[in-house]
């Protein structure tokens, strides 16, 4: 029972930043993200300001934050050990952009370029790649318990998200209109060549 009341709290809380972070990004895109204050926000989504810095301690994290990081971790835990760190990667990166386009793509791309064109997001921007860097090596588990093998992981990871921004700017400058998770294995193809991913060997393609 502690149990179910506790998967509940998490979907109303996941719910909740979901409603915020909707208004959020909704109130940035029409007002400016310099025009829009957080008391704006926490109007709009039918809230207190408090209840929004509970769930985004940062104006910018109202853009920023998403649940990209451990669904990434999620997706590497489920990789082959066998295969390059490349391909792993490669692989839980693109099943996680399917997931997330999968549903509300449009919220997606107005996060995103928000993050290119606010000088203030651009600069945090950097913050977030060291977060799913860090969720990268952390969904390796056990595998990444060395020294030796994390900084490898850590290499690999920071190269795959160079490539994976790459395609996100293409993305945006196309107005969503291309696949996402084509785009972003074909960046992975032109940086990495026949070491990168295959789609068909992710356990989540078919989902």
């Amino acid at each position: 029972m502690r149990e179910r009341h506790s998967t509940l709290r998490e979907q109303r809380r996941a719910e909740t930043q979901r409603v915020i972070q909707a208004h959020a990004v909704r109130l940035f895109v029409e007002r400016g993200y310099d025009g829009t204050t957080v008391n704006d926000v926490a109007a709009a989504a039918g809230v207190s300001a408090m209840t929004v810095y509970r769930h985004f301690p940062t104006k910018e994290d109202l853009v920023l934050v998403d649940q990209n990081g451990p669904l990434v971790a999620e997706r590497i835990a489920a990789t082959p050990a066998g295969q390059p760190l490349v391909r792993r990667i490669g692989s839980a990166l693109v099943d996680s952009a399917r997931t997330l386009t999968a549903g509300d793509d449009r919220l997606l791309l107005a996060r995103l370029r928000l993050m290119i064109s606010t000088p203030a997001l651009r600069a945090r921007h950097l913050d977030n790649h060291y977060v799913l860097q860090q969720a990268i090596v952390d969904g390796l588990g056990d595998e990444a318990a060395d020294p030796d093998t994390a900084f490898h992981a850590a290499a690999a990871a920071s190269a795959c998200l160079a490539a994976m921004h790459t395609a996100l700017v293409r993305w945006a400058k196309d107005d969503g209109r291309t696949d996402l998770p084509d785009l972003i294995a074909k960046a992975f193809a032109a940086a990495f060549g026949d070491i990168t991913l295959r789609q068909e060997q992710s356990p989540h393609a078919s989902r």
